[in-house]
């Protein structure tokens, strides 16, 4: 049966494949590459990992059989709210209800620490993984548009 727990410093690296791989589709898909968009989940590097377990932010595993498969992460948002970042589960583990898993683990979390909210910012033109969160309770707020970046943001939450 599979694990959720929280992440421990030496198990960053193995965090990092889980979210560059699984962030790797979609930066595939959208033709996104470490030039255009260096800030994109898929170019991840360690000292980002590293930066933010330093200051705070809970990061938690799912693994299968001791081997990490699902990765999130949890910040402090604003007015009241979780910010959820880089829910990832590694392509071949997907189909099988490990996302679903983790977002009521993370709702779960969240709600015990006193949040009243989750939110969370996806690229609008992802429109399967919009319609997924739509799917877990989601609700679409707004999205936001920059020069620079190769997409639109979209932003949305869910009230706990």
């Amino acid at each position: 049966m599979p694990e959720i727990r929280p992440i421990e410093a030496n198990e960053l690296p193995d965090c990092l494949h889980v979210i560059r791989t699984s962030f790797g589709t979609v930066a595939d898909m959208l033709k996104l590459t470490k030039e255009r968009c260096p800030r994109h989940p898929a170019f991840m590097n360690l000292s980002l990992l590293e930066k933010r377990l330093a200051e705070g932010w809970q990061m938690f595993g799912l693994f299968e059989n001791h081997t990490l498969i699902g990765y999130y992460s949890l910040s402090k948002g604003e007015d009241g709210a979780a910010a959820l970042h880089n829910l990832s589960i590694l392509p071949d583990c997907r189909e099988s209800g490990y996302g679903r898993m983790l977002l009521e683990f993370c709702a779960a979390q969240a709600k015990a620490a006193g949040y009243e909210k989750i939110t969370l910012e996806i690229i609008e033109e992802n429109r399967p993984l919009k319609a997924w969160y739509l799917r877990q309770g989601y609700r679409h707020l707004k999205t936001l548009s920059l020069p620079a970046c190769p997409f639109t943001i979209g932003f949305m939450e869910k009230d706990l």
